[in-house]
């Protein structure tokens, strides 16, 4: 390359003469290609730099070679060809959208549009949830709450833990309407469980004279001394509002003696062995109006006794009717054809009944006799009075009650302010058989 530069030949002979005058055209000739020299290594190193700056050209892919169909082979069915859209303008993307071009009007209108169903969308969406499904919700809240407190008050104390309180609640829970809320039977399965429990209770709690006692507090406190029967009974007819409120226990009773008027032991028509609800007279009269609006709301709140199912143990009547004078006199006269007949009787009796039997238990009478004699005397003196509609009004009884020791504190207490019934549940047979031929 040097040597084309500075015109030497192949042959060293042929070296030109440097000191020659062709020299001088000699230099200015290699001035002039090493110029062009250079001019071309810059144009090399530009077309470099534009060929790295250039983004290198995607190579297309090699198109794969169809298929050779196969003798036998069906043909493929293929979808036919796009029809060019003829509303299509020329330079408009094939599909229409979001990529055309959409004067600013239109745009503005869309816009518009688009804010405006979004507001009512809101708006409608919000007015079925203040409206609609917010008080539906509300109501099907209300509803199973209604349930659940159900469910809570009837399933308490010693069933809190049943089984069949957890199926309600996960009943309840499951419900998705009110009405199929409300509809879950609450109260049958309560009352079930409770005659279950109740029925063991009593079997367990009786005492040696087979009776049990019944502590009801619903409106306070109550004691009821009843037989295993007639508390069975009680429990197999109630339902679990009534038994959920009851609690069986064995008896613990002492005897009580007390001394009223006739008109406070139910009349002096009791006998030993009735039942006799106990309830409490108000001796005093209030002072103030205050006093009385309190006392007639505690009269009212009163409707149940105070002492309920106590036991007659005995029952003594005041000496005064132990005193007996009596007199009887008949006479007859029959007068048949001339012949006379005439016949007379007379009774008398007077006795004290206190020394009959002061003389019975010092043994100087016959027992036997005497008591056969006075068996049940205070007893039948008050029925004979009871049928004669004739009586002793002022005779005093002394009674000798057994109630709950609970209850014992309140009798002592309040002995002069007491009056006995009976009721018509455990009735006396006299009363049985008045009420039979009353009502028939």
């Amino acid at each position: 390359m040097l040597d084309k530069i500075l015109g030497k030949k192949k042959n060293d002979k042929d070296t030109p003469d440097l000191r020659s005058k062709n020299n001088k055209k000699d230099d200015s000739e290699v001035k002039g290609r090493l110029k062009e020299m250079v001019g071309k290594v810059k144009k090399d190193k530009d077309t470099k730099k534009e060929e790295k700056k250039a983004p290198p050209e995607r190579k297309m892919p090699r198109p794969m070679p169809k298929p050779t169909p196969k003798a036998g082979d069906k043909p493929r069915l293929r979808p036919p060809d796009k029809k060019p859209d003829s509303r299509r303008r020329p330079g408009m993307p094939a599909m229409g959208g979001f990529g055309r071009k959409i004067p600013e009007d239109d745009q503005r209108t869309l816009i518009g549009a688009a804010v405006f169903g979004l507001i009512l969308i809101i708006i409608v969406a919000a007015g079925y949830y203040f409206l609609v499904y917010a008080p539906y919700q509300d109501a099907l809240g209300n509803a199973k709450q209604i349930k659940i407190d159900e469910v809570n008050t009837y399933f308490t104390g010693p069933l809190a833990l049943d089984p069949r309180k957890t199926l309600l609640l996960a009943e309840i829970d499951g419900a998705v309407t009110p009405d199929q809320a409300l509809a879950v039977d609450v109260l049958g399965p309560a009352t079930q469980a409770w005659r279950e429990y109740q029925n063991q209770q009593i079997n367990q709690k009786k005492d040696p004279y087979n009776r049990v006692m019944i502590t009801y507090a619903a409106t306070g406190q109550k004691n009821v001394i009843v037989k295993v029967g007639d508390a069975q009974t009680l429990v197999n007819e109630a339902d679990a509002s009534v038994l959920s409120n009851m609690v069986i226990r064995t008896p613990d009773t002492v005897a009580i003696p007390i001394i009223i008027s006739r008109l406070q032991a139910a009349g002096g028509l009791i006998n030993v062995g009735n039942s006799v609800d106990v309830y409490l007279l108000n001796a005093t009269e209030p002072q103030n109006q205050n006093q009385t609006n309190q006392t007639e709301t505690e009269v009212k709140n009163e409707s149940t006794p105070n002492i309920s199912g106590a036991t007659v143990l005995a029952i003594l009547r005041a000496r005064d009717s132990g005193v007996i004078t009596a007199n009887r006199t008949h006479a007859q006269d029959v007068a048949i054809n001339q012949i006379i007949q005439s016949s007379s009787q007379s009774e008398a009796a007077s006795s004290d009944v206190e020394q009959l039997l002061r003389a019975a238990a010092s043994r100087n009478w016959d027992e036997d006799v005497v008591s056969n004699t006075l068996i049940s005397y205070g007893w039948r003196l008050s029925d004979f009075e009871r049928t004669s509609n004739l009586g002793e009004l002022d005779a005093q009884y002394l009674l000798l009650l057994e109630v709950p020791r609970d209850d014992a504190i309140f009798l002592i207490r309040n002995m002069n302010n007491v009056i006995l019934t009976v009721p018509t549940q455990q009735a006396p047979d006299w009363m049985i058989r008045e009420l039979k031929a009353i009502y028939g």
